[in-house]
């Protein structure tokens, strides 16, 4: 897999494409502008110019008003960045992420049930 290695404001602008689809830069800076962040226009174009580059996004040029789609998956990124997490802050222990984040985060009930059905999974693959 390639390195995914978005900023917060380019996995901002990730989600907002991975949640809506296809977007212009224009829609991309509503919804931006929306959620509270202060950004200019010309500043979201330059982003999405520099995460094109980098291969997070895919730009097609076919018409006047450029359309913007991610080249990598939520769950891509997700894999990638709590992968790099769990080695830099747990010292590779996916146990002790589990913890800090069950201790600190109150997890639903669905949530609990979920979890119990993946560690039951997990024991049963032995």
């Amino acid at each position: 897999m390639k390195t995914i290695k978005p900023t917060e404001s380019e996995l901002a602008i990730l989600k907002i494409i991975w949640d809506h689809g296809a977007c212009t830069v224009r829609h991309i800076h509503e919804i931006l502008t929306e959620n509270n962040r202060e950004v200019g226009y010309t500043t979201t174009l330059k982003l999405m110019q520099i995460m094109h580059g980098k291969g997070l996004l895919e730009r097609d040029e076919s018409s006047k008003t450029h359309v913007y789609k991610a080249l990598v998956s939520r769950d891509q990124a997700e894999q990638h960045l709590l992968g790099r997490m769990i080695n830099d802050v747990f010292d590779g222990s996916a146990a002790r992420l589990v913890m800090q984040a069950l201790g600190n985060h109150r997890a639903s009930e669905e949530e609990i049930e979920k979890i119990k059905q993946l560690l039951d999974d997990l024991e049963h693959k032995k």
